[in-house]
């Protein structure tokens, strides 16, 4: 923003600051807690003086949403780019290892983009427009491993769907269901882990998870 405005700039800091603030508020008691009256108090402003930055809970509950799904995509997506060139195989497992890294080094954003849905909240569709970057990582090298068409209707489901959200892509069905079905698998074992259903159970999650990202590999 070299040539923002001091009042630009000012806004642009305090736009930061009051998402930081969201994100502990997050971290601390997760997303139902959030209010912008805490968060203004926290920053040295009233309440409504917040509203001058965000029009309201949904609009800062958005922008951190999509915020999330991009920082997730980058770390995906860096860790795709130093496995270039290495076998589908070998790049899945390094985009799978850096997915979940992110989730257990921020748990609350996980949550935020993957937990129980905030009651009264709908996400609008730029977000999973966002979203769809991490899903793209991983449809390239599936795409080498997708074997012919084995659930039709599911597939062609899948390709609708996604064609409806962005008409260039152009990934065949079944490496869609490969797609969504790594998604599902690394969602449901993040989601326990994260959630500490796996503390007392006497195994390395982290095993289970690898196990997980190998019989999807297997499958394919």
């Amino acid at each position: 923003m070299e040539n923002a405005t001091r009042r630009e700039r000012i806004r642009a800091q305090t736009r930061e600051e009051a998402k930081a603030a969201a994100l502990r508020q997050i971290a601390a008691a997760g997303p139902q807690s959030l209010s912008l009256n805490a968060i203004g108090k926290e920053l040295g402003m009233t309440g409504p003086a917040l509203y001058r930055y965000f029009a309201g809970r949904d609009e800062l509950l958005t922008e951190l949403i999509s915020d999330g799904y991009h920082d997730l995509a980058d770390a995906v997506l860096t860790a795709g780019a130093a496995v270039e060139g290495q076998p589908p195989a070998d790049r899945i497992r390094a985009l799978a290892r850096a997915y979940r890294e992110w989730a257990l080094a921020q748990p609350h954003r996980y949550l935020l983009l993957f937990g129980t849905p905030v009651p009264g909240y709908a996400a609008p569709a730029h977000t999973i427009q966002a979203a769809t970057r991490t899903l793209s990582a991983f449809l390239e090298p599936l795409a080498e491993l997708a074997s012919a068409a084995r659930h039709p209707e599911l597939e062609r489901q899948l390709a609708t769907s996604l064609a409806d959200r962005d008409g260039n892509t152009g990934w065949a069905g079944a490496t869609l269901r490969l797609g969504v079905t790594g998604w599902t698998r690394m969602h449901g074992v993040l989601s326990l882990e994260v959630e500490g259903h796996f503390q007392t159970m006497g195994f390395d999650p982290a095993l289970l998870y690898e196990a997980e990202i190998n019989d999807l590999i297997a499958s394919a």
